[in-house]
């Protein structure tokens, strides 16, 4: 769509000197998301990949299972007074029989680019069940990586993030195999909605669950990504930065492997660490 990138003016100082020039700033815009044709959450995102975004968004709230529960998504005409189509409004068409939940949920559908979602009534309102639980036995789980490889993944996940080369200013999320191979990257001001557009993406294609993957974050580990990565049925979250106490709690009773402040061969694991080979 070409509005993952704006220019503004700017001063720029350099050593005492200045000057003005355009600089490239990464687009932040809201995007509606609607399930059939009733609002349900706005987010504060980078346009693009708008349609997985609001999938894997409605995979990690538990609406969504399969490619089969939805009919159709489509941007929204008429979002505005006058009629036009503004792209940040995105409608769900759940198939025949896919029950609707209750959208009058006790919480703040509202969600921002740093946050995520804020104002959960309850934590028992977050935890919601997955339709793909992580497998808890060594002997049916086939995901192994070393911690060497694992090391590495950041800077392949780096190379590959080609809007923040320009802007500086996105998060990503990184989908690789147990074998470190690159499966998909996707950027974005908030790092739940890179998440949510990696699982929107698998989703659109029929590939959930994600019982092979390694999924790698730019930032911190929140609940938030803890959960999604359960929801997609992912068994390995690693981040570059911290984690939060309630993404270890979730971690440790999901069976999910998570990993923080990984950064070449240092890292701490904070639950699953049967699927890092040392």
């Amino acid at each position: 769509m070409g509005r993952v990138t704006e220019r503004r003016r700017v001063i720029r100082v350099r050593n005492g000197a200045a000057g003005v020039r355009p600089d490239t700033l990464v687009a932040e815009e809201p995007l509606e998301i609607r399930l059939n044709g009733k609002p349900l959450a706005i987010t504060m995102r980078t346009p693009g990949d708008d349609f997985a975004l609001a999938v894997g968004f409605l995979v990690s709230e538990g609406v969504l299972g399969s490619a089969s529960d939805v009919r159709a998504v489509t941007y929204c005409e008429g979002a505005t007074e006058d009629g036009s189509n503004t792209y940040n409004v995105v409608n769900v068409q759940l198939a025949p029989g896919v029950a609707l939940p209750d959208i009058t949920l006790e919480r703040n559908v509202y969600t921002t680019s740093s946050c995520g979602l804020c104002g959960k009534a309850s934590l028992d309102a977050v935890r919601t069940a997955t339709r793909f639980p992580l497998r808890r036995s060594a002997a049916d789980d086939t995901v192994r990586i070393p911690a060497q490889l694992l090391g590495e993944l950041p800077d392949r996940l780096r190379a590959a993030q080609k809007v923040f080369d320009r802007t500086g200013g996105l998060h990503a999320a990184g989908l690789f195999s147990p074998e470190g191979r690159l499966l998909d990257v996707r950027e974005d001001v908030g790092r739940h909605n890179a998440v949510d557009k990696i699982i929107g993406r698998a989703f659109q294609a029929g590939r959930l669950p994600l019982d092979g993957a390694v999924l790698l974050v730019s930032g911190r580990a929140s609940f938030e990504l803890a959960q999604k990565a359960v929801m997609a049925g992912i068994p390995v979250l690693a981040a570059v930065s911290a984690p939060s106490s309630l993404a270890v709690d979730l971690a440790l009773e999901s069976g999910l492997t998570l990993v923080g402040f990984l950064r070449g061969p240092n890292m701490n694991i904070y639950a699953g660490e049967e699927r890092i080979t040392l």
